[in-house]
């Protein structure tokens, strides 16, 4: 058992959530790509409950979105614990940062297609 896993009960689920506003702080003032989804978010999930869309597509629309912040925050912590072990530039490094990007890549994808196929 790991010795920073101390607390139980409320304490814990209390301490899980003041370390989750502080990566939300931490992706928002430092990532750049992050304030931008956010920004995309801001208009496209408000703009959904304007469509003439089913509870369904409307749930859909909004989960693809943020579906692309959650890969985004995954993708900003595998480049830090990266640039955390090592600045010097390896394969193995590159590799990681470019999947990272890659499935962010692939989230930004679904967004379009998801919002191209219902409204379309």
């Amino acid at each position: 058992m790991s010795p920073f896993k101390g607390q139980t009960g409320i304490k814990r689920i209390l301490n899980a959530g003041g370390y989750s506003l502080d990566g939300l702080r931490a992706a928002f003032t430092g990532e750049a790509a992050f304030r931008q989804l956010v920004l995309l978010n801001v208009i496209l999930i408000p703009l959904s409950f304007f469509l003439n869309v089913s509870r369904v597509e409307r749930a859909l629309l909004i989960a693809v979105c943020l579906l692309a912040l959650i890969v985004e925050l995954l993708n900003s912590a595998v480049e830090a614990a990266i640039d955390r072990i090592s600045l010097d530039r390896h394969p193995l490094s590159k590799n990681a940062k470019d999947m990272g990007s890659a499935a962010q890549f692939v989230a930004l994808t679904m967004i379009t297609l998801v919002w191209a196929v219902i409204l379309i």
